[in-house]
């Protein structure tokens, strides 16, 4: 019994659910941040310029735009990770189309021919894959909602934007390269490592990123399948043992 003054048991949905909403939360604080940051640095460099990398005018126009609307998609990404709002159908089926349509597909669209144009073969291959990836997962989780098949829907959604976090797994990736790679580089190589060591970040942001998703996917499944804990302790408790011939 609970006195007047007593707090009830915490139940399933109150403090054993928390951690799990903070976790939740902090993917768009953290995409907003990264986002704005990338943003900046982006459109407060002119053609040329060395934070930006572009090589002409037409170059620059494109990685602008390129830059803008990935922002939208990285933005819009994680509230269709939030339960509250992807209980309400109306906002989730808003925000999934305006993810999609202004966001993925037009910086897919503006990304592939960024990659060819840089120049660097590593970068060509490196972020032409997640791009042309960024539409056929995009296309697939459509079509897995138009079917209805909403856990399909789903795992296709968490690769896609596995691949727009891409922006920010790169950024993070580098500075470890840089690091891991100081004791075997030479101190008057200076800018020239960080020009080296960026396509390689970009190639192995998207591949981790894909890694975690599967991952997490997987284990989603296999916690699907596999039967409720109390149901088996309660098995045991009750002491069923299976009947043996001649006795019991």
């Amino acid at each position: 019994m609970t006195g007047p003054g007593s707090r009830p048991a915490p139940g399933p949905g109150t403090a054993r659910s928390r951690p799990r909403s903070r976790r939740v939360w902090a993917l768009p604080v953290v995409a907003v941040a990264a986002g704005t940051a990338l943003v900046a640095t982006y459109l407060t460099s002119g053609p040329g310029g060395a934070r930006s990398g572009a090589r002409d005018g037409l170059h620059h126009a494109l990685l602008t735009g390129h830059v803008l609307t990935a922002f939208v998609a990285l933005v819009l990404g994680p509230p269709q990770l939030v339960p509250a709002l992807r209980a309400r159908r109306r906002v989730h089926r808003a925000l999934g189309r305006a993810y999609l349509l202004a966001g993925v597909l037009p910086a897919a669209l503006t990304g592939v021919p960024v990659a060819l144009l840089s120049g660097r073969t590593v970068t060509q291959v490196g972020l032409t894959v997640p791009a042309l990836g960024w539409l056929v997962t995009g296309w697939l989780a459509y079509c897995a909602a138009r079917g209805r098949d909403f856990e399909a829907h789903r795992r296709w959604m968490m690769r896609n934007y596995a691949l727009t976090f891409l922006a920010v797994t790169a950024r993070a990736v580098v500075p470890v390269l840089l690091i891991a790679g100081a004791p075997f580089r030479d101190d008057a190589a200076g800018g020239g490592a960080v020009d080296d060591v960026i396509p390689v970040g970009q190639v192995l942001g998207w591949v981790v990123n894909l890694a975690v998703a599967e991952v997490l996917i997987r284990r989603r499944a296999a916690g699907r399948r596999r039967p409720p804990r109390r149901r088996r302790r309660g098995a045991r408790r009750r002491g069923w043992r299976p009947v043996r011939d001649g006795g019991t």
